[in-house]
């Protein structure tokens, strides 16, 4: 399966189960990688024939900054969801960053990854 990936969408968004990050937000940084047949696109260089990675990228920035959620899990399912709405997507893998969870200790960063099929 052939794939393309967008890496480093950021956008601020509401979500954790603490009061404090629904009330003030924090960046979010989200990876995507959509599988799907780039062999029409490829011999017809036409856009038509794959997806628009522009487009996708705006929808995940959306869905960061949309309704809020307790956990990173349920915003990279709702993710995923919205890549394979796309309908050349077969596969896609999410990975969802919060480089400012409250964690108690000093780490580099967080983050869950998932991998959805149509």
């Amino acid at each position: 399966m052939d794939r393309i990936a967008v890496t480093g969408i950021r956008a601020i968004g509401h979500h954790g189960v603490y009061p404090e990050e629904k009330r003030d937000g924090q960046p979010f940084v989200v990876d995507v990688t959509l599988g799907l047949d780039l062999s029409a696109a490829g011999l017809a260089d036409d856009l038509t024939a794959t997806v628009d990675y522009g487009v996708v990228a705006r929808q995940v920035c959306d869905e960061i900054a949309g309704e809020p959620l307790d956990l990173i899990e349920a915003l990279a399912e709702r993710i995923a969801r919205t890549c394979l709405a796309h309908q050349p997507v077969l596969a896609v893998e999410v990975t969802v960053h919060k480089p400012q969870a409250p964690i108690p200790v000093p780490f580099g960063d967080t983050s869950v990854t998932i991998t959805r099929t149509r």
